[in-house]
């Protein structure tokens, strides 16, 4: 698809869109662009960075890799197609507590269309980075970690993750700093929050046990991961319109015999950005779709 409307995530934030260069350009089409992404205002996107050699990524004149992710529009979000490491940033406007129904609208070919454009409850924007692991006080626990980044508006803990061609893995939690009243959690095995590559109808699960230190108390429970590419279609957030897989994930902490907490989270990804939506549910809302949100994340710039 190359109309201005048309064009490809996040990362993820949980998984952060990664913009480099290259807009502000008047276009009409995404092909005008650098970045290959004509906004629906008229300007180009900024650059997506970084894919890997031999990926869908647009060639110089001389043959060679660009640099640039460019969707191809196949149905299929690739490892190359997800641009996450440390050093990205992207800002994303951000809900708490606000009322938007995840359904969307329903298209006569069984799509679905989301728009994330309007104004809701607590909107905040805010710039969310993936921080390099080097320098932590808790780098030398997590030797496989490749960035770490903000995990909830209004909470300082943070992810560590893990990418690699068969997806994007959750290795731990941590606090800003270490001592007595740390936060250090380890997931073994790693969550797998992002299977890759994957398609509409794809499903993945993941168990881990999670012990460690929260707020310096030593705590041990299990989580449970189990997730679907369950829709196709489009989101519109304030950056502009992109074509989605969108991911449910369900979340199940146990100890023991007990459940302790179950979450739903929305994710929409597209091809080159990562997500570039988010929706939390309320902890223990059982709702097939949301409309409830404990927090809503778009990007915005």
């Amino acid at each position: 698809m190359s109309s201005r409307r048309c064009h490809v995530f996040v990362l993820l934030c949980s998984m952060i869109a990664a913009c480099g260069g290259g807009g502000g350009t008047t276009c009409t089409t995404d092909d005008q662009c650098p970045s290959h992404f004509c906004k629906a205002d008229g300007t180009c996107g900024m650059a997506t960075v970084d894919a890997a050699p031999g990926s869908d990524a647009p060639m110089n004149g001389d043959g060679s890799d660009s640099g640039l992710c460019a969707p191809n529009h196949d149905g299929t979000i690739s490892a190359a197609e997800v641009p996450l490491k440390a050093g990205q940033m992207a800002s994303f406007r951000i809900a708490t507590n606000a009322t938007w129904n995840t359904a969307g609208h329903t298209n006569t070919d069984g799509s679905r269309t989301w728009d994330l454009t309007g104004q809701l409850a607590n909107d905040a924007d805010s710039p969310l980075a993936l921080t390099s692991p080097s320098g932590t006080w808790w780098a030398a626990d997590f030797p496989n970690a490749q960035y770490a980044t903000t995990l909830a508006a209004g909470s300082d803990l943070q992810g560590v993750f893990a990418v690699d061609a068969s997806g994007v893995t959750l290795l731990g939690v941590v606090s800003p700093t270490g001592g007595t009243y740390k936060t250090e959690l380890t997931y073994d095995p790693p969550a797998k929050i992002l299977a890759l590559p994957f398609t509409a109808g794809d499903t993945w699960m993941s168990s881990s046990t999670v012990s460690g230190y929260a707020q310096g108390v030593i705590v041990a429970y299990t989580e449970d991961y189990s997730s679907r590419a369950d829709q196709v279609g489009t989101m519109t957030t304030p950056y502009g319109a992109f074509p989605v897989l969108r991911v449910a994930t369900d979340l199940t902490r146990t100890s023991g015999i007990t459940t302790l907490l179950t979450k739903r989270t929305f994710a929409w990804v597209a091809e080159c950005f990562g997500t570039i939506a988010k929706v939390a549910g309320q902890d223990n809302d059982t709702s097939t779709e949301l409309s409830d949100d404990a927090e809503v994340e778009r990007l915005s710039q």
